[in-house]
């Protein structure tokens, strides 16, 4: 797998939600860390994603929000 996104985080699918459209995804990538996230049921299907399945958390992003509790 060649893409250009820096943050590429291997891990293991740990929790895998499915609704009516969409799925939740959950991966382990260690030190007690687990990236969430949203994709299309089609996604799933496609990248053959189970719970056990080696999986990679790609992020790209352009801004990055911050917020703080008041």
């Amino acid at each position: 797998m060649k893409i250009s996104a820096r943050n590429q985080l291997k891990g293991k699918v740990v929790k895998l939600e499915k609704g009516a459209v969409n799925s939740i995804v959950s991966i382990d990538i260690g030190g007690g860390n687990k990236i969430t996230s949203v994709i299309t049921n089609a996604a799933v299907e496609e990248l053959g994603l189970e719970v056990g399945s080696d999986a990679y958390a790609i992020v790209k992003a352009s801004n990055v929000m911050v917020g703080v509790d008041e």
